[in-house]
């Protein structure tokens, strides 16, 4: 089991200075959300790559159907060159029904956003390896020719493509199947009941089995439970034994108590110190 901090508010300094503190205390991974109209999450990930030299970088997670393939691409791989192979990408088709997510544009649908995220998807692991290249999608295309001016971005260190962790809605066959098809699930459920661990390993469970039909195993595949725990909470590993019994492989910690920075700040410090809630 791995485990991983969302920072729930703060700037690039925040960024910078936290992830230095849970990289000393024992966390695996430092995530950051991004917003639609907000402090740029690879800016804060960039930050916090100068800062550190283990701990895995991410997001939690980028929107992709209402991102162009190539800025995210260039994106990640320029953290991802300055992290020296840290990064993981996490997706969604982003919030529905609720203004608060749609302040600039309309919401297209559920059906062309994930048209979009499948183009995306099928799109990134060609724009991270600087090579020419041709797609035709119904809303994305490329013709990529040898020579570019100015040139393209350097490619991502992580190859492939860079860990991309995608949200899968159980137990919906082709939502499932997109995330069993990369590199990790973020678990939801349809219909929006509650993520319980019995859930999870039926999901784990469709997941193995989809991959062995396409040649992959679950080596190196991962599995994310997200909750929160307390800096001061003796048993907060019972809370993550659970989860990891299911088959999760990654811990977040994420507190979405305040969005306010001089809650956030301090809360964040005292939750990383304490280090992560093991279970070994």
């Amino acid at each position: 089991m791995k485990y991983g901090f969302v920072m729930a508010y703060g700037d690039a300094r925040d960024a910078a200075e936290l992830a230095v503190l849970a990289e000393a205390h024992g966390w695996d991974g430092f995530f950051v959300w991004e917003s639609i109209w907000g402090i740029d999450a690879w800016v804060m990930l960039g930050a916090a790559a100068m800062t550190t030299e283990r701990i895995r970088l991410g997001t939690m997670l980028t929107p992709l159907p209402r991102r162009k393939p190539w800025d995210v691409a260039g994106q990640v791989s320029t953290v991802d060159n300055l992290s020296n192979g840290r990064v993981i990408l996490s997706v969604g088709l982003g919030v529905t029904g609720e203004q608060r997510f749609w302040l600039f544009e309309d919401d297209p649908g559920r059906k062309v956003r994930a048209e979009l995220m499948d183009e995306s998807l099928a799109m990134l692991p060609h724009l991270w390896r600087d090579e020419p290249f041709e797609f035709n999608g119904k809303h994305f295309r490329a013709s990529v020719p040898a020579e570019l001016t100015p040139p393209a971005p350097p490619p991502a260190v992580q190859q492939p493509r860079v860990p991309t962790w995608v949200v899968g809605g159980w137990p919906a066959p082709k939502s499932m199947r997109r995330a069993a098809l990369q590199d990790g699930w973020l678990p939801n459920v349809v219909g929006g009941a509650e993520l319980t661990p019995e859930l999870l390993a039926q999901g784990v469970e469709w997941i193995a089995t989809e991959r062995r039909t396409h040649g992959l195993t679950m080596d190196d595949y991962d599995v994310v439970a997200e909750g929160t725990t307390r800096a001061d909470d003796p048993k907060a590993a019972d809370t993550v034994r659970a989860w990891a019994d299911a088959g999760a492989t990654w811990w977040m910690d994420a507190d979405w108590s305040s969005l306010e920075r001089d809650v956030t700040r301090p809360a964040a410090e005292r939750r990383l110190k304490a280090g992560p809630p093991r279970i070994d």
